[in-house]
Parts: C-alpha cells; structure tokens; sequence
C-alpha cells in the first residue's frame, strides 16, 4: 500500500482502526525482532511492542511525514527498549550492559531462543559492546538497514555510524580471537 495513503487513512477517524491493524500486521514481526535484539528476552520485547505501537497509534497525528513511516517507527521502538532497558536497569540497581549480559547469560534456558553455542557467543560479544554500538551492529549485521536509514532512524550521521559499525565489529572480532 502507497504509504501516503497509508498516512491519511491512519489520520482518518473513519478509517484509523482498519489502517492501524493494517500497520500493525505489516511491521510487527520486523520491528518485535528489532526490539528482542535490543532487549533480549521475549517476555519484554512483546511489551515493548506493544508499548511501540501504543505510542505509534497515539502520536500518529504528529507524523509529518519527513521520513517513512517505518523509519519514524523503528526510531519509536529503539527509544522504547532503551527506556525499558535503563529502567529495568535501575530497578535492579545495576547498568544496562550488566543487565545485558546477565541476559544472555539466560538464553540458553530461553524457551524461545533456539540459536546455537557460537549465536550465543556472539551474543555475549555483543552484550560488551556500548548501548549504541549495539543497536547499530544489530541493525547493520541482521537487519541490513542503510547507513541512510539508519541516520534517519537514530538521528546521527552516517559518518558516525559507520564508525560505530567498525568499532563494534572489531570488538566482536576481538572477543572471538581470545
């Protein structure tokens, strides 16, 4: 569907419940595996999700459409696993990537990870790695989004997402050679 269309239809009150399903059906599985990269487990990954497409469905009104509606949702659901990420971290009085760590660290028991030893080691690699080294290693090596997205998404410049990238990489790199 022409995402022009797409916007109008969401921003409709006649035609927002159909639209948004439609929005909703479409991205879900992309932007769940995004936010389950971010925040590992699959319990809270569902919630932020869900918490993604709350604020998705009540901040549509202020889209102005200056980048694709996916690009401005994938920017939603970063900033929510951040968020859920730094506050579960607090709760339990430690820092993000401690809680990252402890984290993978589970996934072997995680019914809902079926990845392999050498997943799991890379995982841990990138665990290590700071908070946004992370998402932009996730979002580079899985997902193959552009460095032209990317900016757009994380609101930084290619050029520093590109080092970014070659850092993480060589990190993880590193943390396989020992």
């Amino acid at each position: 569907m022409e995402e022009a269309l797409l916007v109008e239809r969401l921003k409709n009150n006649s035609t927002q419940e159909l639209a948004f399903k439609d929005l909703v059906q479409t991205h879900k599985e992309r932007l769940y595996w995004h936010i389950r990269k971010i925040v590992i487990n699959h319990d809270d990954a569902d919630d932020v999700l869900q918490n993604t497409f709350l604020k998705v469905f009540k901040s549509i009104a202020n889209f102005k459409g200056e980048s694709k509606i996916f690009s401005w949702m994938y920017r939603i659901a970063t900033n929510e696993a951040i968020n859920f990420l730094n506050t579960k971290a607090r709760m339990v009085n430690t820092s993000p990537e401690m809680l990252q760590m402890k984290r993978v660290e589970q996934l072997e028991d995680d019914p809902y990870f079926d990845g392999d030893e050498l997943q799991i080691r890379l995982q841990k690699a990138i665990a290590l790695l700071p908070q946004k080294q992370q998402i932009v290693f996730n979002m580079r090596y899985f997902d193959e989004v552009k460095y032209e997205e990317m900016s757009e998404i994380l609101e930084t410049s290619v050029g520093a997402l590109k080092a970014s990238y070659h850092h993480a990489r060589k990190k993880i790199e590193k943390y396989f050679e020992e």
